[in-house]
C-alpha cells in the first residue's frame, strides 16, 4: 500500500472580490469606452459669426499694348546708343551712331579714350534698376535674370557713351573722313531698345497662347553690336495712351464692363491708376479685358508683361467659413396654404388625414419657414411628405405637396440643436464667404453655427 504521508497539495486561496474592486473595474471600463468613443466620434465644433469683409481684388499678369514703331537702320556698322532707354526723344535728338569701320570701338577700348566715370545721378539710376529687379524677382521665371542683365549692360554702356561722344568727334577730325555717322530721331516718342513681335498687337488679336511667357522671346538691341542695313535699331512709343490686356472669366468681364472704369494697382511700383474697360471674346471662347490708361506709359515702356491688381469694391457682411455651408432640400408651397395655429400660434399647415372610417379630417401641423418668395414658402420636410395634401384655411381647396427646392445655408446651434438657417452669399473665396446680415430667415451677428456642416445632422442636439 502506497504511503501518501509525504505528498503535499498546494492550497488555493479563494478569490476575494470586494465592492471597492468592482467599482474600480467598472470605472476603468467606463473610462476606456469613453476614450475610445471620443476618438471614434466626429466632434461638433462651433463658430461665432462676426461681421467682416473679403476683398475681391484679383491679381493678373497682363500684356501691355502701345502705339509702337520699330525704326530700322539705313547702313551697316557698329552701333552705339546715346539716347537713354525709357526717356522721351524729340525730333532731331541724337539717338545713335554708326561706326562703319569699327575704329571707334577700337579707339574706345584703348587708353586714349580716357577714364569714364558715372555721376551720382547715373549711379542712382543703376541702383534703382537693381532694387526694382530684386523686389519683383520670381525664381520660377529665371529668364528675367537675362533680361535684367541686358538691361543693366545697356544702361551702363549708354551712360558711358555720353563721355565717349567727344572721342567720336576727335576720331572723325583726325581721319579727314566721316567714319562715324550720326543718326537722329525722325519722330518724338519714348525710346526703347528691344523688339518682341508684339508691337502691332490689338485687343482683337488676343489668344491664350500669347500669355505663355515660356514661349516669349525678347530681342535686345545691344550697344556696340555689328548691324546690317534694314536691321531694327530702336523702337519708339509715340502715344501716351496705352492698354493692359488680361484674360478673365466671362462673368468678371461683364462685371467690369458695367463699371466702365476700374482702379488698378501696378505691382512693380505699387502705383494706382484708373483704366477704361473694354472686352473681347475670340473664336475659341477666351475672354479678354482691356484696361486703357492715359498716363504712366513711360514707366512701363520696356515691359511687355505687367503684374496688376484689380482694386474692386470690398464685400461686407457676415463672414463664415465655407466648411459651415450646406445645401438642403425643402418643400415649396403657396403662401395662402400656410397659417398660424396650435397653442403656440406658430406657422404651420392644415394637413389632410383620414380616420378609421375613411373620413377626411384636417390636423394643424407646425412647420418652420426657411425662406420665402413673393408667392411661396420653403417648408421643412421633416413632418411633410410628398403627395400629402394640405388644405387652404377657410376653404376646401387642397394642394398636393410635390414641388421641392434647395437652399444654401448653415446650421445654427443657438438653441442647443442644429437648426438650418438660409444664407445669401455676397462673395466667396477658397476659405470664407460673406453673407447678408439681418435677413428674415438668415443669420445675425454673434450667432453660433456649426463649423463643419458634415459633422451634424438636421435638428441634431448638440452636447457641450
Amino acid at each position: 500500500m502506497a504511503d501518501n504521508r509525504n505528498k503535499v497539495t498546494k492550497y488555493r486561496r479563494p478569490l476575494n472580490l470586494n465592492i471597492g474592486m468592482l467599482i474600480f473595474a467598472a470605472i476603468l471600463i467606463y473610462v476606456l469606452i469613453g476614450v475610445f468613443m471620443y476618438f471614434k466620434t466626429e466632434h461638433i465644433v462651433g463658430y461665432s459669426v462676426k461681421e467682416g469683409s473679403l476683398t475681391s481684388n484679383s491679381i493678373y499678369t497682363g500684356i501691355a499694348l502701345r502705339t509702337e514703331e520699330i525704326v530700322t537702320g539705313s547702313d551697316a556698322g557698329y552701333i552705339n546708343y546715346f539716347a537713354r532707354e525709357g526717356t522721351r526723344v524729340a525730333v532731331g535728338n541724337l539717338v545713335y551712331t554708326i561706326d562703319e569701320t569699327g575704329k571707334l570701338s577700337d579707339y574706345i577700348n584703348t587708353s586714349e579714350s580716357g577714364e569714364n566715370s558715372l555721376s551720382d545721378t547715373d549711379l542712382f539710376e543703376l541702383k534703382t534698376e537693381i532694387t526694382s529687379f530684386i523686389s519683383r524677382f520670381d525664381r520660377t521665371n529665371f529668364s528675367d535674370v537675362y533680361n535684367f542683365k541686358y538691361s543693366v549692360e545697356g544702361t551702363v554702356l549708354k551712360l558711358s557713351n555720353y563721355n565717349i561722344l567727344a572721342n567720336a568727334d576727335a576720331l572723325n577730325g583726325t581721319s579727314g573722313n566721316s567714319l562715324i555717322n550720326y543718326r537722329y530721331a525722325g519722330k518724338s516718342g519714348i525710346i526703347s531698345y528691344s523688339v518682341d513681335g508684339y508691337e502691332n498687337l490689338k485687343l482683337e488679336d488676343m489668344t491664350a497662347e500669347l500669355f505663355e511667357q515660356k514661349d516669349y522671346e525678347k530681342k535686345h538691341l545691344v550697344n556696340n553690336e555689328l548691324i546690317a542695313g534694314g536691321d531694327p535699331v530702336y523702337k519708339l512709343s509715340t502715344n501716351e495712351d496705352w492698354s493692359i490686356v488680361i484674360q478673365v472669366e466671362e462673368e468678371l468681364a461683364e462685371e467690369l464692363l458695367e463699371k466702365e472704369y476700374v482702379e488698378v494697382k501696378f505691382l512693380k511700383n505699387q502705383y494706382t491708376s484708373w483704366g477704361k474697360v473694354d472686352s473681347y471674346t475670340n473664336e475659341s471662347g477666351d475672354t479678354f479685358v482691356s484696361l486703357t490708361f492715359t498716363n504712366s506709359m513711360i514707366t512701363f515702356c520696356t515691359d511687355r508683361f505687367i503684374d496688376i491688381e484689380l482694386l474692386l469694391e470690398d464685400e461686407k457682411g457676415l463672414k463664415i467659413p465655407n466648411s459651415a455651408i450646406v445645401e438642403k432640400e425643402f418643400y415649396i408651397v403657396p403662401k395662402e396654404y400656410v397659417t398660424k395655429g396650435g397653442n403656440s400660434g406658430k406657422d404651420g399647415v392644415l394637413l389632410e388625414r383620414y380616420d378609421e372610417n375613411g373620413n377626411a379630417t384636417t390636423e394643424f401641423v407646425e412647420t418652420t419657414i426657411y425662406d420665402a418668395t413673393d408667392t411661396e414658402y420653403y417648408l421643412d420636410d421633416t413632418v411633410l411628405r410628398a403627395n400629402n395634401y394640405i388644405v387652404k384655411p377657410e376653404s376646401t381647396q387642397k394642394y398636393a405637396i410635390s414641388k421641392t427646392g434647395s437652399l444654401i445655408g448653415v446650421y445654427n446651434i443657438n438653441k442647443g440643436y442644429a437648426d438650418f438657417k438660409q444664407v445669401s452669399i455676397l462673395y466667396q473665396n477658397d476659405e470664407y464667404a460673406i453673407v447678408k446680415s439681418n435677413t428674415v430667415y438668415g443669420l445675425n451677428v454673434y450667432d453660433y453655427i456649426v463649423l463643419d456642416a458634415s459633422t451634424v445632422n438636421d435638428n441634431e442636439f448638440i452636447y457641450e
